[in-house]
């Protein structure tokens, strides 16, 4: 009998790569999603899927009861507004789907006896006083401001996450992930990564916030689905980052997409807004001896693959 795959933010960027994943690997998936970030332009591939069953649904809500009654073997959360013009525009919401949501989602996974596996985010650590930052690193988060609705829904569902082990012995894990690319992304999320390649390809300056001298460690989308299965079907519980330890200056990546694309217009620079990063880069020792995970796709290559994806929407 066919394994069943729960996706919370199934129409997003990456919840809708997991459900291709799984798919791919035989198993059923039920994917839930409210559309609030979500497109159904990255689920519609799968309409005629007979393995594919999609429900539109708030999860800050009672999952309807034809979920409520299926068996569930893997429960990915991945629903949240993940860049900041999202979730702060929809900022209450993203600090219910973290709590409430989250809560759903765990009672789901606790009735089922499933697999739980939790989105969690490198914003835990805030603007880090220590680099790279390992899983040990507390953090250096500012929970009034204006990232702190992101930062923290995060931060509680982890709380909550461990809670729930702790009490109902739960069988949960959670991956922190670093800055994630590649086909789907929404090219209005104000990302950098899809924030340059759509300026490049409309011919317009690329916007660069602060000197540009901010660093982000960009991981390849399918490299990140390959580290979330590998994660879920291992036995590991604590927080893990997933992410790639390439390391580069915002304005490096502006240059290679300038550089890739042909744009030859100026790079402009506006005021670094508040509480953004001045530096990212996860230490992945973990993953690469507990899941035997390490990404292989290069920031060059990867672009190539983006852009190819952008220039068919832009």
């Amino acid at each position: 009998m066919k394994k069943t795959v729960l996706i919370s933010g199934a129409a997003g960027f990456l919840g809708s790569h997991l459900a291709d994943y799984y798919l791919a690997r035989g198993m059923k998936v039920v994917g839930v999603d409210n559309f609030s970030t979500g497109s159904k332009r990255n689920i519609e591939h799968l309409n005629n899927n007979n393995d594919f069953t999609f429900v539109e649904h708030d999860i800050v809500s009672p999952l309807p009861k034809n979920i409520e009654t299926q068996k569930i073997d893997i429960v990915l959360n991945m629903a949240s507004p993940a860049s900041p013009p999202h979730y702060q525009r929809l900022g209450i919401e993203t600090l219910q789907v973290g709590s409430v949501g989250t809560y759903n989602m765990l009672e789901i996974a606790n009735k089922n006896k499933a697999r739980f596996f939790q989105a969690s985010t490198s914003e835990v650590y805030g603007d880090p006083e220590i680099h790279p930052q390992p899983e040990s690193y507390k953090g250096s988060v500012n929970c009034y401001g204006p990232r702190s609705m992101y930062d923290e829904a995060k931060r509680y569902a982890e709380a909550l996450i461990f809670t729930y082990r702790e009490k109902h012995k739960t069988n949960t894990c959670i991956g922190r992930f670093f800055n994630t690319y590649g086909p789907r992304m929404d090219a209005k999320d104000g990302r950098v990564v899809s924030n340059f390649i759509v300026q490049a390809l409309q011919g317009k300056p690329l916007t660069v916030y602060g000197d540009g001298g901010q660093t982000r460690s960009f991981c390849y989308v399918d490299d990140l689905v390959e580290g979330i299965a590998r994660l879920v079907d291992s036995n590991e519980h604590a927080p893990m980052n997933l992410g790639n330890d390439g390391e580069f200056t915002v304005k490096e990546l502006a240059e290679i997409v300038q550089t890739k694309i042909g744009n030859k217009n100026e790079l402009v620079y506006l005021p670094l807004p508040g509480d953004d990063p001045l530096q990212r880069k996860p230490v992945i020792k973990i993953a690469a001896s507990k899941l035997n995970w390490k990404p292989k796709i290069s920031l060059e290559d990867g672009l190539d693959k983006t852009i190819e994806y952008f220039k068919s929407i832009v």
